[in-house]
């Protein structure tokens, strides 16, 4: 039977119950799946509910908008052949469809009618269009600093946006406090939404005719895509379908890179470093509650972590959209990775690797704005 289950002390806790961490305090994790095959998949659905026969329950009535079956594209960048992955096709324009499509479906079977999340914004868009999907109440708390457009692609959907004063980590505060009338669906805390999240690997094995690549480099915060591709691998290792792991690597603005900054000291816990603001502002928490399974993930992979400056991520944005790819610099980081790793053959030439790019370029319109002299 699957069930939640507490990291730390091993305690497991029934699917029925309506909780998003562990009477402990911390995150939850779900015992184990046992993936799927390649027959498996419902070829008639093109969204992430192909993959419905991988999820840990039957979800009779699921809130899709079509998410998923994103490109992947072949390309170069910095003369090295990638392939990169295009989640701002995603309907509220990221990755985080994904999740919130999931973890929203099990709420909603649940009978929860009301949610609250706080997000930089691509979290809080990605809940507050699933929620109204789902004829759901959603309550979104956003950092006041949070780009304009993002603010108001929340608010088009109805939700009630809520600007809260100072850092991001003020904002989740926030958010817990007022979890109380309203269930707190939160794409850092809540496990289903990592099932969402996992759909992007599998993705990646059906699109290149049920293969592994050999890296994949993902812009990373909280972590949900690096534990999602990090779970769907090691499913479709037990189910037989694949043999290895790809290995899994890490992007973060150098401004604010714990994860990077643990994983480079060889330490499982936080390591103390100096945070500034960072133009990648969807990958700005100083401290992810699931770090010691990111890093868990990165060593059983052999992967490793990238740190990028401020400079090499505006760079990478406007080489990117040069090249036709407008991505928001929270998912551009993960290009000017690719081109690091490259440069010090911690990744060969003739390797493959697939980079993803989370976020679309107009959720940064103010961003690129600035980028210009019209004179």
């Amino acid at each position: 039977m699957i069930t939640y289950i507490d990291p730390v002390n091993k305690s497991t806790y029934p699917l029925t119950e309506k909780i998003w961490r562990s009477p402990s305090g911390g995150p939850l994790m779900l015992t184990p799946l046992g993936g799927i095959r390649r027959d498996e998949i419902d070829q008639s659905v093109r969204s992430i509910w192909r993959y419905r026969a991988s999820f840990p329950l039957i979800i009779k009535k699921p809130v899709s908008l079509g998410e998923g079956c994103t490109p992947l594209i072949a390309s170069e960048y910095e003369g090295r052949l990638c392939r990169f992955k295009l989640e701002w096709f995603g309907p509220t324009g990221s990755f985080k469809d994904r999740g919130a499509s999931v973890m929203l479906s099990f709420l909603k079977q649940q009978g929860i009618s009301s949610v609250i999340e706080d997000s930089s914004g691509n979290g809080g868009a990605a809940v507050a269009a699933y929620a109204i999907a789902a004829g759901m109440t959603a309550k979104i708390l956003v950092p006041a600093s949070t780009q304009p457009a993002k603010i108001a692609q929340i608010r088009a959907y109805g939700a009630e946006v809520i600007l809260v004063p100072g850092q991001r980590e003020a904002t989740a505060a926030a958010a817990i406090e007022m979890a109380t009338d309203f269930f707190y669906a939160s794409h850092n805390w809540h496990p289903f939404f990592l099932q969402g999240t996992k759909t992007i690997g599998y993705e990646i094995w059906e699109d290149l005719g049920f293969r592994v690549p050999d890296n994949i480099i993902i812009p990373t915060s909280a972590g949900s895509n690096l534990l999602g591709c990090y779970i769907a691998f090691k499913e479709l290792i037990a189910s037989g379908e694949v043999e290895h792991m790809p290995r899994l690597f890490v992007s973060q603005p150098a401004n604010c890179a714990p994860l990077h900054a643990s994983f480079q000291m060889g330490a499982d816990c936080f390591v103390p470093t100096d945070f500034q603001p960072t133009i990648a502002e969807g990958t700005a928490i100083k401290r992810p509650i699931r770090l010691k399974e990111m890093l868990h993930a990165l060593r059983d992979t052999n992967g490793s972590t990238v740190a990028v400056e401020e400079s090499e991520i505006i760079d990478a944005s406007l080489k990117l959209a040069r090249q036709g790819f407008y991505v928001e610099p929270t998912s551009a980081h993960a290009a000017a990775a690719f081109a690091k790793l490259g440069a010090e053959n911690q990744i060969g030439a003739d390797e493959e690797t697939v980079v993803i790019l989370t976020g679309a370029g107009l959720k940064a319109t103010s961003f690129y704005a600035t980028q210009f002299d019209d004179g």
